[in-house]
């Protein structure tokens, strides 16, 4: 498979040729990460031809231990049983440095009951649990601002965040977890149906596990191979049938699953040489423009302003297409403004 056709299919898995529902997309990509809810919400609107309705999708920490937008329907899979991703001891119902077990039980309690009562923004709960006699030692394990007593409710399934960008939580319908190896293959069946073709490698990556764990889930899948610059992709038959010619201009998203989808390093879309201006050392992954299949710029918006920094010299027909982009996903009077 040559290398054009392989990153065809890719674009088209990922829906990023022609709009689905967002609900589809989200569900089919495994969730999309939302450590910034704009970053998220701007890659289902390129993959739904439009701003998506939040109806139907929750956010919680999900694949890697990170935050995701992810469809509430997929609560089980998504929270199934046996999940093993680093948590500190106050993420946990369990002693921690500030808070026992038996005193944790208490206060979420007490935050749940909250939260039934209409109480769901973040600082409104804090509160709320300090007049019923929270300490301000069990302050910082419940509301520890990396997760805490909300990290584990949230693990346990009882509550999630509101799809919104100030911190607030509702609970989660009852659901029964999947059991855990029926969730990692039908999470597997999702990956190379809709990042494929990919590789073992990108798979690990992906979900951050070992490459035997995923070549065990690929065994019980109905996966094709192709070859390709000497690695082995896998990839399951969706009935879609790809374009003649890349996108002449996408605006990925920060954290965007193209380039999230991936190991990095070894990236059809990013070269090596520009890995670091997108992937910061920081954990931060930059919104990027795409042309022509290729990472070719970061960019960020401020109102009507589109910031671009040119990983290599732009050409006018390349920064027409971005201007043209730009105002087809945010309107008229858009303009774009190079970094020195």
């Amino acid at each position: 498979m040559e290398r054009e056709e392989l990153k065809r299919m890719q674009l088209q898995n990922q829906y990023l040729l022609a709009p689905v529902p967002a609900l589809t997309a989200v569900s089919d990509l495994c969730g999309i990460q939302a450590q910034f809810l704009t970053n998220a919400l701007h890659a289902v609107s390129i993959r739904a031809g439009g701003a998506p309705d939040t109806g139907g999708l929750v956010k919680s920490w999900a694949m890697r231990g990170t935050m995701h937008v992810f469809a509430e329907a997929d609560l089980p899979l998504v929270l199934h049983g046996g999940r093993t991703h680093f948590l500190r001891p106050c993420d946990t119902m369990l002693d921690d440095a500030y808070c026992t077990a038996d005193r944790k039980r208490e206060l979420a309690d007490l935050l749940l009951s909250c939260i039934d009562r209409g109480i769901c923004e973040r600082e409104a709960l804090k509160q709320a649990l300090f007049a019923e006699g929270m300490r301000e030692e069990e302050a910082k394990s419940a509301f520890d601002p990396w997760g805490g007593l909300i990290r584990a409710l949230c693990e346990k399934g009882e509550i999630c965040h509101l799809v919104q960008e100030k911190k607030a939580y509702r609970r989660c319908p009852l659901f029964t977890p999947m059991e855990k190896h029926a969730a990692e293959v039908e999470l597997a069946r999702r990956y190379f149906t809709h990042y494929g073709p990919a590789t073992i490698k990108d798979a690990a990556y992906f979900f951050a596990a070992p490459q035997r764990d995923v070549r065990a889930w690929v065994d019980e899948l109905p996966v094709k191979t192709a070859e390709c610059s000497g690695g082995t992709y896998f990839y399951t038959e969706n009935g879609g049938v790809s374009q003649e010619e890349l996108p002449e201009c996408i605006l990925l998203a920060g954290f965007d699953p193209l380039l999230m989808g991936y190991e990095k390093s070894e990236s059809l879309y990013l070269s090596p040489v520009y890995l670091r201006a997108v992937f910061s050392l920081a954990g931060i992954v930059r919104p990027t423009v795409l042309l022509h299949g290729e990472v070719a710029a970061v960019w960020k918006r401020k109102n009507k302003t589109l910031e671009l920094m040119q990983l290599r010299p732009l050409t006018q027909s390349e920064l027409d297409a971005v201007a043209a982009e730009s105002v087809r996903l945010w309107g008229e009077g858009m303009k774009l403004k190079l970094q020195d």
